[in-house]
């Protein structure tokens, strides 16, 4: 009975075993799986990496106001201060913004900084073109330091009439300590 008893406890074993390292693979392979879906569907709101290149004016439609929600955050581990201008704004389709952000380094010691960038609704975002934002790269900040930031951005006139209302979003990480394990 002992022997019965041990062969099927090493089946369930090998069993759980089997499950965990499923779990491993398919956790690790989550987050290609999700890029590729978010990049098919247009459903997550990432923004451009880079400023748009645009090759002219567009024409300034008028006759349309989108109001554009600007909101700040910060991820629990980064001490700084972090906010906007302005917390909306109404625009119109084709004519070119600039709205000012503030972060400060709420510490004694230099600190490295990224915000990352998001829209909603996610279908949105590839009409928020930015010819210059403080996202496209990393921000350093002195001890103490406060910053003014810009982002220069225009809605291209195409943007469906259905949307209304559209929230630009950044959260600002402290990637000082990343950042310093990689020099090592």
């Amino acid at each position: 009975m002992n022997e019965l008893v041990a062969q099927k406890n090493g089946k369930l074993v090998k069993q759980l075993l089997l499950i965990a390292i499923g779990m491993f693979g398919f956790g690790y392979a989550l987050v290609p799986i999700y890029d590729v879906f978010c990049e098919i569907t247009g459903l997550n709101g990432k923004t451009s990496e880079t400023a748009v290149q645009v090759s002219g004016d567009y024409e300034i439609d008028l006759s349309r106001n989108i109001r554009l929600e600007f909101v700040t955050s910060l991820n629990k581990a980064a001490p700084i201060e972090f906010k906007s201008e302005v917390n909306k704004l109404e625009v119109h389709p084709g004519k070119y913004y600039t709205v000012n952000f503030i972060a400060e380094n709420k510490t004694d010691k230099a600190l490295i900084a990224r915000a990352i960038p998001s829209v909603t609704p996610g279908l949105t975002a590839e009409y928020l073109e930015k010819t210059q934002c403080f996202c496209f790269q990393e921000q350093k900040f002195e001890p103490r330091e406060r910053k003014l930031m810009p982002v220069r951005f225009v809605i291209a006139p195409d943007l469906p009439d259905k949307y209304k209302t559209m929230t630009l979003a950044y959260t600002f990480f402290d990637n000082t300590d990343r950042k310093l394990n990689k020099q090592k």
